[in-house]
């Protein structure tokens, strides 16, 4: 990189102060920003039906879900990232930071024509980067589809389809796919 291009890289609390202010999210990834794709109904439907399960099971444990605009900072490897998971979940106490978290145990994307690539190639590698994590889910927002990726397992893919039993380790938890496209038809 040339040293005109690391003068324009944005520091990391200039990135955090001025997306207090903003009313459009951007992602951080070693010191550029990019904006975040808007959502469609199915997405804002199934990213609420798995925050409503989530939510529901993790009451009275020290677990707290987040879904679409908390930030997750990824310091690794000298580079610092920031992004926002679809659905957060942090279960430790020491990660309480108001506008971010470091130490999720399960995250979720659901996946996109514009996303998909990101979530499967570079979010995958950033997020298995992070001690915490225990399982990352991709969820299709355009069939009845899931892929889980869990840390015991060394990230290999589990699919489940049409309307598979879950059941998410980390948490404890168990649902089938009809909860999470509940309100959702598909034409295939």
């Amino acid at each position: 990189m040339s040293a005109a291009a690391l003068k324009n890289l944005l520091s990391s609390s200039d990135y955090l102060n001025g997306e207090q202010l903003s009313e459009i999210r951007h992602e951080y990834i070693r010191g550029e920003i990019f904006t975040m794709a808007g959502t469609n109904a199915e997405h804002n439907l199934i990213s609420g039906n798995i925050f409503a399960l989530l939510h529901t099971h993790l009451r009275a444990t020290p677990c707290r879900v987040f879904m679409a605009d908390m930030k997750l900072q990824i310091k690794h490897d000298h580079e610092e990232r920031y992004y926002y998971p679809d659905i957060l979940v942090t279960c430790s106490p020491t990660d309480n930071h108001r506008y971010f978290k470091n130490s999720p145990k399960l995250l979720i994307e659901i996946l996109s024509s514009a996303t998909e690539r990101i979530d499967r190639i570079e979010k995958f590698s950033a997020y298995c980067s992070l001690k915490s994590l225990e399982e990352y889910l991709l969820v299709d927002q355009d069939k009845r589809h899931v892929e889980i990726y869990r840390r015991i397992n060394q990230w290999q893919r589990e699919v489940f389809q049409d309307s598979a039993q879950l059941h998410i380790h980390s948490l404890e938890l168990f649902f089938n796919l009809d909860s999470i496209y509940e309100n959702l038809s598909f034409n295939q």
